[in-house]
């Protein structure tokens, strides 16, 4: 099955793209992806802009195909981050927590692709009209930060809505999500669950037996009462925040001291030391359907056969 020329022009072997998990989604296993001809992406979160140069030299160290950055566009360190990538000549910026507007053209002078993640068909529109190269439209189902729409039900109405290319995200991880991704009128995917737990992953070993052990109910989201929902694996964490949003949202002051207090620094603790009780295992409703740990290239590989032998059906 022929890829859409979007991805041709990027040189990938498949329409996936691994998503930008900040702490976990690094050098290493950007480059792996890529490598294996998906387009790996490197999550800088809050990184400085030499914390992402080091991540951007370590898979170029493995792979010379091209690879992404997500960048998080609240980072105070952002203006940093967005010269070291242009500096280090990345092929393409995915963009949340913001709006991209500013920086689309002087990323275009630098032949970089720019695609922000998008979670309605209004933001969809307004990232079509500042000029990006196309959109991530990513259901709820999808682990960390989400929106409040489903997959199935975002994915067609931004595809009607735009003239940009659209990539599919929330709740995919083999080649029956892809295909059907690809029918709403996607022209691929973005995965991030999935890629979790393959064998290049650098996150703590307890993160993927929580992944690998995860049901398909064994997701939370925490933070909707803050304004910024985050899906998480199930755990002392998750479930304590829960219960202390549910009673400052009834007080007048919330003591947001408190809520913060548990919060910050969770997905490190998480991603860095595998802290079973205190860390913010993010992870989409999908994961209960991962339950190996493949290399990137076996995962790539058996996902685009499953496609394709469905699609062709």
């Amino acid at each position: 099955m022929e890829l859409h020329p979007f991805y041709q022009e990027l040189g990938l072997m498949y329409p996936i793209f691994q998503g930008g998990m900040a702490w976990a989604a690094d050098g290493k296993l950007a480059a792996a992806v890529s490598k294996a001809g998906g387009l790996g992406i490197i999550g800088s979160g809050h990184f400085t802009g030499e914390q992402t140069r080091e991540q951007i030299k370590i898979a170029k160290k493995i792979t010379n195909k091209p690879f992404g950055v997500n960048v998080m566009l609240l980072n105070r360190h952002v203006e940093d981050v967005l010269d070291v990538i242009i500096e280090e000549g990345v092929a393409v910026v995915t963009t949340g927590a913001g709006n991209p507007a500013q920086y689309v053209e002087r990323l275009h002078k630098a032949h970089i692709k720019v695609i922000p993640v998008v979670p309605s068909v209004g933001l969809a529109k307004m990232m079509e009209r500042i000029g990006v190269d196309a959109v991530i439209a990513e259901g709820l189902e999808s682990g960390g930060h989400i929106g409040k729409l489903t997959t199935l039900a975002l994915v067609p109405q931004v595809v009607d809505a735009l003239k940009i290319p659209v990539i599919a995200a929330g709740g995919i991880a083999d080649g029956r999500g892809v295909a059907a991704a690809l029918m709403l009128g996607a022209i691929g995917v973005q995965m991030g669950t999935r890629f979790l737990t393959v064998k290049e992953s650098g996150i703590h070993q307890n993160y993927k037996n929580a992944v690998l052990k995860a049901k398909d109910v064994d997701t939370l989201v925490t933070g909707a009462y803050l304004g910024h929902a985050a899906r998480v694996l199930k755990n002392r964490m998750a479930k304590n925040f829960i219960k202390l949003e549910k009673a400052e949202s009834v007080k007048a002051q919330p003591d947001m001291e408190t809520l913060e207090k548990i919060g910050n620094g969770a997905l490190r603790r998480a991603v860095l030391e595998g802290d079973p009780e205190h860390g913010s295992f993010m992870a989409g409703e999908i994961a209960g359907l991962v339950n190996d740990e493949l290399t990137a290239s076996e995962v790539l590989e058996q996902i685009w056969t499953q496609t394709t032998s469905l699609i062709v059906q």
